[in-house]
């Protein structure tokens, strides 16, 4: 089977269905001791699809008002991962690539996304406006449902877990995803 590289996704559920279907992942997560910086592209093997979610605690717009009391050494820190990630994409050659954040100012370093989703659009019932960049297929089979709520994401306590739980890659949009770009 194909070989799907992940970067930076903590949670692996974008990769998942892609697990589910056979294919080969090799996940690349710092949480897991791997740093897409210093990823070595040349110890690869081919690779058919690039996934990255590069953390999005210096650009979502959820943070706005955190941005001035952090600086731009924490700006400069995320827009190094996301270099990274663009890197390995031109670095490995892959049939479609896709990078994803949620809205805020990333679009303002990388230009405009190629297509933006709610996680309601595809079975999930809550929203979280996110920005998709890349070269993929865009066509994704919808299943919406009407959300419940307000963004259950925005609820979580402060804690550990609280950006890893926020930054989980909607289910049915994974789905949809893999089966638009296999």
């Amino acid at each position: 089977m194909p070989t799907i590289l992940s970067l930076c996704d903590r949670t692996g559920t974008w990769p998942a269905p892609y697990e589910e279907a056979g294919y080969d992942v090799i996940r690349v997560e710092i949480e897991d001791g791997h740093d897409v910086r210093l990823l070595r592209v040349g110890e690869l093997p081919p690779i058919h699809g690039v996934l990255c979610a590069p953390p999005c605690t210096h650009f979502a717009s959820s943070g706005a008002l955190h941005w001035k009391r952090k600086g731009d050494a924490a700006l400069l820190e995320g827009l190094a991962v996301v270099d990274a990630c663009l890197r390995v994409v031109v670095a490995v050659r892959p049939a479609w690539w896709c990078l994803e954040n949620p809205v805020g100012r990333l679009r303002h370093y990388i230009g405009a996304p190629a297509m933006t989703f709610q996680p309601c659009d595809y079975g999930d019932p809550w929203t979280k406006k996110t920005l998709l960049w890349g070269d993929f297929n865009t066509d994704l089979r919808r299943t919406p449902v009407e959300p419940e709520g307000y963004n259950w994401t925005l609820r979580f306590s402060p804690g550990p877990e609280r950006q890893a739980l926020r930054s989980i890659t909607p289910p049915g949009f994974a789905r949809a995803f893999m089966e638009a770009n296999p």
